[in-house]
Parts: structure tokens; sequence; C-alpha cells
């Protein structure tokens, strides 16, 4: 059949001449067409100056594979999805007003689409692989009622099969299941690998499927927040993923150094709010369903810690996290920490720490001596060096890869949560954070930073001199990829 298909072209084509000719024109003027409306969805993204222009070169010098690719992967916001996901920040009842909201940062936070500040908290920091598994395990052996779990990465290991086990036990003895996993990350563990809590009755979906035609945005968004609600009043957030490198029941040398917390108090329901909104989305269930199950009063008053939780991605109108970091790094008056494992910033994040440097502020910059991305590694050596020219202390964690992701500014506020200092986590990616505006909170932050720095040494300066070119060539390739990584 196909065979006379193409037969019956040929004979067409032999008995109309005109139409091989006029043929390469029509496929001129709709590719023309398709570029001209790529470029107007580029305009109308608003992406990074970087961003855009990456784009537009590869517009213009390959159309036949970039508009399709940019069509397919270039979305950065989904403004249904925003619409829908409105209601991230509810009153969350019996709060305490936090002082905090009166913060420049904070008001800066909540203008951009964050949710404000709230007291009431108590928050545990959890610094160890070990302690991690310990603290996710007990709390899905003691939930009564609901799990909420969310994940980029479940890992195809020990411990992911151990978690789905648990889970699935969880689930056959009547708790609500739910594992959010996103399709990129969980690309080998969403499948048969989760099928035993199935079968148990839990509920697995897949975030954003990676196909295209079968999502309702851009497939190159990703869900990268790590976030674990048990029965709507504790949550675990920091930026661990659900396997063996990430944690563990027992130490392990290779283990990757990380960095989250246990929140209990009214900031859970705000970050509850997120899964919910994110498992209404991915699942096409009613998220007033999914709020009648959440029981009044939940979750109580236990401490003293002001929490502002920040969601930041396509699912938000703003940049809030980015504009929040920014407003954080330009108010410092003596100090701004920050451990990150990848660093490739905007233009304008990059001049404020070198300016804030330059004016005597005591900014440092810890990032792995060698990270797990090797392109990344290139892409971020021009920025480390106007860093140390600037007098950054620019700081390699190492040996072992340090995953952690946390900002300190005047040891009196604190950052920490899933997002990485780079254009994907800052822009593109669904993203989760912590801020901490409570003193003993911030110390306890310090002090996990003060241990980091001494574990790692400055990094080298670059030799005066002409470099070496091929060396060169790498980083400026890597650099011209950046924001498309």
């Amino acid at each position: 059949m196909e065979q006379e298909t193409i037969q019956q072209a040929v004979d067409t084509a032999k008995e109309h001449p005109w139409i091989l000719g006029v043929l390469p024109h029509l496929l001129t003027v709709v590719g023309f067409l398709l570029a001209i409306f790529a470029i107007a969805r580029l305009m109308s993204e608003k992406k990074q100056p970087g961003n855009t222009f990456a784009w537009l070169l590869a517009i213009v010098f390959i159309p036949w594979l970039s508009v399709p690719l940019f069509l397919l992967f270039g979305g950065r916001k989904i403004k249904r999805l925003a619409a829908l996901k409105a209601r991230l920040c509810p009153i969350v009842p019996g709060a305490p007003r936090s002082s905090a909201a009166r913060s420049f940062a904070a008001r800066v936070l909540t203008l951009n689409g964050a949710c404000p500040p709230v007291g009431g908290n108590r928050v545990t920091f959890v610094t160890s692989g070990e302690e991690s598994f310990h603290q996710l395990e007990r709390h899905i052996r003691e939930a009564k009622h609901t799990i909420h779990l969310m994940t980029f990465i479940l890992g195809r290991d020990n411990v992911g099969r151990r978690i789905v086990k648990l889970l699935a036990q969880r689930a056959r003895e009547g708790v609500k299941v739910r594992l959010l996993l996103d399709s990129l990350g969980c690309f080998l563990s969403k499948g048969s690998f989760c099928d035993p809590l199935r079968a148990a009755g839990g509920e697995v979906v897949a975030f954003m499927p990676m196909l295209p035609l079968q999502t309702r945005g851009s497939a190159n968004l990703r869900n990268h927040r790590k976030i674990a609600v048990f029965d709507h009043h504790v949550a675990l957030i920091g930026g661990r993923n659900l396997a063996l490198e990430y944690m563990g029941p027992q130490p392990l040398k290779r283990r990757w150094r990380d960095f989250g917390a246990l929140l209990e108090g009214p900031a859970v329901s705000l970050l509850d709010e997120i899964f919910i909104a994110d498992w209404a989305f991915a699942s096409g269930q009613s998220i007033a369903r999914l709020h009648e199950e959440i029981p009044a009063g939940v979750p109580p008053v236990v401490g003293d810690s002001e929490i502002q939780i920040v969601a930041s991605g396509p699912d938000v109108q703003g940049d809030p996290l980015y504009e929040g970091i920014l407003s954080l790094v330009q108010q410092a008056e003596r100090s701004i920490w920050i451990v990150t494992p990848y660093y490739i910033p905007d233009e304008v994040l990059q001049r404020s720490l070198m300016v804030q440097a330059r004016a005597g502020i005591d900014v440092r910059l810890v990032v792995p001596a060698r990270s797990n991305h090797r392109i990344t590694d290139l892409a971020r050596r021009h920025y480390l060096t106007e860093l140390q020219e600037a007098g950054v202390k620019v700081l390699l964690y190492g040996p072992g890869m340090n995953h952690a992701k946390l900002i300190l500014v005047d040891e009196s506020v604190g950052l920490w949560g899933s997002a990485n200092m780079d254009l994907r986590s800052l822009f593109v990616n669904f993203e989760a954070a912590a801020v901490t505006y409570s003193a003993p909170d911030a110390q306890a932050i310090g002090t996990w930073m003060r241990e980091v720095f001494a574990h790692s040494k400055p990094a080298p300066t670059r030799p005066p001199g002409r470099r070496k070119f091929f060396p060169s060539l790498g980083e400026e390739l890597s650099r011209l990829l950046a924001p498309l990584l």
C-alpha cells in the first residue's frame, strides 16, 4: 500500500512538473512564517537577554532545526496555569502576624507573587543524608491520613525501592498516598518501578510528560521542587532528591552534601497548597475536592519562627525567587554568603554581587570543586573570575559534591530550597524555597555554612598572560550554551 502511494505521488509529479518547482518556495514561505511566529513568541516570553540572544542566533542561522525546537522547548511561562494556580497564598487561620512582613526583602517577594511571611513555626534543619532519610521514613510511618510527596528524581536504587515499598505499605493501611514525579528526572522510575504503590491503592502522577503532544506546555519546563507533606501539618523542604546519592539509612562515602529542613506550623499549609496545585494540574483532579480533605485548624502554631514560602516558575506570574534574591543581595549591609552546586547567573545578579564586594561587603560564594555537570563547570569559569577580581571570596568545596542551595544575608535572613543559582532554576524550572527571618534559624544556617567554609579552599585565580586556546574555546562555547542549559 505504501509503495502504491509513493508511486502515485511520483506519477502526479511527472504529470504536473510545476509542483516540483513551487514546493521548495512554498516550504521556504512556511519556514519564514514559522520563524516570524517563533521570534514573536520569544519576545513575548520576556526571557533574559542572553537567553533571547542565544535563541535568536539559532533561529536565524539554523531555522529548520531551531524553530521546531523552540516551539517545543522554548516556553518559559504558562499563562493559563499561572491563572489557575493564583491561589498559592491562602490566608492561614490563626497564624500569628509576622513582623518580617515589613522588611524590604519580604515585601519584594510578596509583591512579585510569593506568600507573605507567617509566624508560629518550628524549624528543624536536616544537614545529613542519613537524618533526612530517617525523618522521611519516620513521618511516612507515622502519617495517619495523607502523604504528599513531590520530587525531581526518584532513584532506581535501594533508597527508591525502600521508599516505594514503604509508601505502598501505608497505602494498603488506608493512608492516602500521592507521589508526584517529574517526567524527565524520573524517566526511568515513573513506570513499572512504582507499580507496587499503584497496586496498593496509592496514586502516582508524572508531571509534564516529555512527549510534546502529551503536555499542556513546553517540554522544557521541569518540576524541580522537593516537598513532602504529612497529614497537612508537617513538611520537609530542601534540595534532596529521593536517591542513594542524596540520602539513605546508612552513611555512604560518595553521598553528596545537601541541606533541608523539617517545618511544623502555619507555613506547612503553604507548602501543601503548592503540592495540591501541582497535583491538580498534573492529574486533572479537582483542586476544590483536594482542598476538602484538609481538616480545619491544621496546622497549629508550634513555635516562633517567621517563614516565607516562595513558589517560583511557569505557574507564577512574575519571578519572585529571582527578585527576592536580588533584593537580599542589593540591600545587604554586612555579608552575603551563598552555597550552590551550579553558578550561571544573569548579568544583573552577577553585577550586584560584584558591586557589593567592591563596597566592602563580605561576599562569599561556595561551589563544588568539581560538580556532576562538566559543562556547567566550564560555563561558570568566566563568572567566577569576574567575582574574584571584584573581591568576592570564591571557595571550592571538596572532595565530594555539595548539592546544597542556601543564601544567608547579614547573618539574619536565610533562604534555602530547591533552586540553584543558575538561569534554569531562576527563570524556567518550577522551584520552591523557604525564607527565614528568625535569629535562631539564621544562626543555625550560619553555623552550617561555616563548616562548609572549613571544608573549602579558595579558588585559584586565573594566571596572567595568554590562555590556552582549547580550554578557552570550551569555556566560551559553554557560556554561549548556558542560557539554554
